[in-house]
């Protein structure tokens, strides 16, 4: 379909447009000149003939300023004079060859047939004297002939040019959208990990500040202790929050954030610091002689840390298994179980407060409150297990509550 080019000529001329119709107005103006000059000399023409055939040529090379606009029209408008006119030949060819070049055959077709037509009666008005009346009509309709050839030469280049051109412009569009896709999805695992990270930290914040409050008369040094726990604490997860809003709110020339990721040697340290907080662990870890190939090592950890998040915030007192197996070749398998608790959240600072005095613990506190959950780190678990290629099983098992993924580790 031609029907674009045209849409666009209509709309604005381009510098090459503009010279092209000038190109093509000049010489079908001096063309229709000689011919004009053809007949003053003729001396079988009458003056009047000729004078009327002159107007008529000049009428007709001045429309072809509109070629662009109507192709079809002008070139309907020119048959009738194309009958017994010698001068409007030039503007003939030239409105026939545009016909062709901007609109399809079914429309091309029917008006090349009438101009070739009107060979015939122009043919008997006015005869060739070193031409028989066959070889006149031979001779136009090889004229129209090349016309049509070289009007689909020219327009199935134009075709090849616009989709050539469209090409590279769907090509823009689609590198643009892989690369807001790309920039997409990069800003959601940045999101992911920072949910990971920022889920983590505050649930030790709040279990720590929790244990503050609810024992006061802990000895100074312990609570001094967790305070500046407190207080790290907080500094990091202020850190990485805005980390995180930079590299999301900048564009596609920011850079990966440069944070360490964790690894699978990453995860004893990350049982100790749950510890040191108060929960109870028990960790099965075999010793592997080298990192994980790829992101493994860094899946495994974010797994365990939202297990024994998930843990803290929903079964504080509860003691809590981590177990990680396998090796290369068979898969990396990692469990978190807890028991199911069915006591009130107010428990959820008990073992805080108890590791910051050293004492058994009475009384409430903020703690009541338990801890909150957005119920999305579950969700975010399994985008990030089924991205890996591994399976994630989670719910009750056996009275405890099991977390069990497993992720492929190549030989």
């Amino acid at each position: 379909m031609l029907v674009a080019p045209a849409r666009r000529g209509r709309a604005r001329r381009t510098a090459r447009d503009w010279i092209a119709d000038i190109l093509i107005f000049l010489l079908a103006s001096v063309v229709t000149l000689a011919l004009s000059m053809m007949l003053w000399t003729d001396p079988a023409v009458p003056p009047p003939v000729a004078l009327a055939d002159q107007v008529v040529g000049a009428l007709a090379c001045a429309a072809l300023w509109l070629r662009r606009r109507w192709p079809a029209g002008l070139a309907l408008a020119l048959v009738p004079f194309g009958t017994f006119s010698l001068v409007v030949a030039a503007a003939v060819c030239v409105a026939v060859f545009t016909v062709v070049v901007y609109r399809p055959f079914r429309i091309a077709g029917p008006v090349v047939a009438l101009h070739l037509l009107t060979t015939l009666p122009y043919t008997v008005l006015r005869p060739d004297p070193d031409l028989s009346f066959w070889g006149g009509l031979l001779v136009s309709a090889l004229l129209f002939a090349v016309l049509v050839a070289w009007g689909l030469f020219a327009r199935a280049r134009r075709q090849l040019v616009l989709s050539l051109r469209e090409r590279v412009e769907r090509a823009e569009v689609e590198a643009a959208l892989r690369e807001e896709r790309a920039r997409s999805a990069e800003r959601e695992r940045i999101a992911r990990e920072m949910h990971d990270v920022l889920a983590h930290r505050i649930s030790l914040l709040s279990l720590y500040a929790g244990g503050i409050e609810y024992r006061p008369d802990a000895p100074p040094e312990q609570i001094h202790r967790a305070a500046a726990t407190i207080r790290a604490g907080a500094h990091q997860a202020l850190e990485d929050l805005r980390e995180v809003i930079g590299v999301l709110r900048g564009g596609a020339a920011e850079a990966e954030p440069e944070r360490p990721q964790p690894t699978l040697a990453d995860v004893r340290g990350l049982v100790e610091e749950c510890r040191e907080a108060g929960m109870r662990i028990t960790l099965t870890m075999p010793g592997w002689p080298g990192e994980p190939p790829g992101g493994l090592g860094r899946n495994a950890y974010r797994i365990v840390q939202e297990g024994l998040t998930n843990a803290r915030k929903h079964a504080p007192e509860a003691p809590v298994g981590v177990c990680l197996s396998g090796g290369a070749g068979e898969g990396l398998t990692v469990e978190v179980r807890n028991a199911l608790s069915a006591g009130p959240p107010a428990r959820a600072v008990r073992s805080v407060a108890v590791h910051v005095g050293d004492a058994p613990a009475s009384g409430n506190g903020l703690g009541r409150a338990g801890l909150p959950g957005s119920g999305t780190g579950l969700i975010g678990l399994a985008e990030r297990v089924g991205l890996a290629g591994g399976r994630l099983e989670h719910g009750p098992f056996g009275g405890d509550f099991r977390l069990l993924v497993w992720l492929p580790w190549p030989a």
